[in-house]
């Protein structure tokens, strides 16, 4: 039994207060399941530049809150929060506080951190990979202890809290649905081990964005990673839902010169391209029938887009969910 699809829309732009509400309500509107901001502070200049990250204009945390304040069925959540840059129960009560206000409409996703220059730019050290995923890892357990609503005592290489019960409690039993993703294996497995929500994604750890990032997830690694996940999941891994970025997409008439024009610049044929997991290149209904093999081949059934396909991708996110 396959579970059924969702869609999420990623926001990085919204310079105005306009720009933001004409997304937050298309957005609900045109049936997309959840909205994500993003857990990054720079704006143009050199950090997008050295790193070909797009610069992000809406805080995540305010941003989603008013957002769930001006929607009903709107799911809402940070792809992700980079744990480094946050206090673990400042994040926790911050989250519990805006799952309680939107009536269960929070998703939490966790990351590890990964854009070496925004680091060096906000004058933060960056630690190793395995001491950032230690310390993401802890940051699950104070989450939930805090969501739990009993008393807190955790005394670790990173979290030191006592003291105090975790209040307000969450709308959602137990806690919203924590979601890690990444594309290496220490993080896959802790994702797998931990995580309600498992997010498929580049293996970013050159800080940078880039073709050897992006041609080191086609189909064959994508298959590793799913057995990471397994293996860190083990019985559980039935329970995990697992999500994906779609970064390349083109709906309608012109997909395949768009298709055609991305595998030249990555240096790939257009077939290697297209049958790349994070890619989405057809019509509505070629684009259904990838989702709904790549459901069947890797369990996928959870799929975010960037705002700038929003209107185009909407007609596939009706065929497949109804909306």
């Amino acid at each position: 039994m396959h579970r059924p699809f969702r869609f999420g829309l990623q926001a990085f732009e919204g310079a105005t207060a306009d720009d933001w509400w004409a997304t937050v309500a298309r957005t609900e509107a045109l049936g997309y399941s959840t909205l994500f901001t993003s857990d990054h502070y720079f704006g143009p200049g050199r950090i997008s530049e050295s790193t070909g990250h797009r610069p992000v204009d809406m805080a995540p945390l305010v941003s989603i809150a008013m957002a769930a304040a001006v929607t009903s069925t709107l799911r809402i959540g940070c792809r992700v929060f980079a744990c480094d840059y946050h206090h673990p129960v400042v994040l926790a009560k911050e989250t519990a506080t805006l799952d309680l206000l939107s009536n269960g409409r929070l998703e939490v996703g966790l990351g590890a951190g990964w854009v070496r220059d925004e680091y060096d730019g906000l004058g933060i050290p960056m630690d190793s990979a395995g001491l950032r995923i230690a310390r993401l890892a802890a940051f699950v357990d104070l989450l939930r202890a805090h969501w739990s609503g009993h008393q807190i005592e955790i005394d670790n290489d990173f979290v030191h809290v006592d003291g105090f019960a975790g209040r307000p409690l969450p709308a959602q039993p137990g806690g919203p649905p924590i979601m890690i993703g990444g594309g290496a294996p220490k993080v896959l497995g802790l994702a797998g081990r931990v995580a309600d929500i498992v997010s498929l994604n580049f293996d970013n750890s050159s800080g940078r964005l880039g073709a050897s990032s992006i041609l080191s997830s086609g189909a064959e690694a994508t298959q590793q990673k799913l057995q990471w996940i397994r293996d860190g999941a083990g019985d559980r891994f039935e329970d995990v839902e697992i999500e994906i970025g779609a970064y390349f997409v083109a709906v309608g008439p012109s997909a395949s010169d768009q298709l055609d024009a991305m595998a030249a610049r990555f240096g790939v044929t257009a077939d290697e391209f297209a049958s790349h997991p994070h890619a989405l290149f057809g019509t509505v209904d070629q684009i259904c029938d990838t989702l709904q093999t790549r459901r069947e081949r890797y369990g996928i059934s959870y799929v975010t887009v960037a705002q700038r396909y929003l209107e185009e991708f909407a007609p596939v996110v009706e065929a497949l969910t109804g909306k």
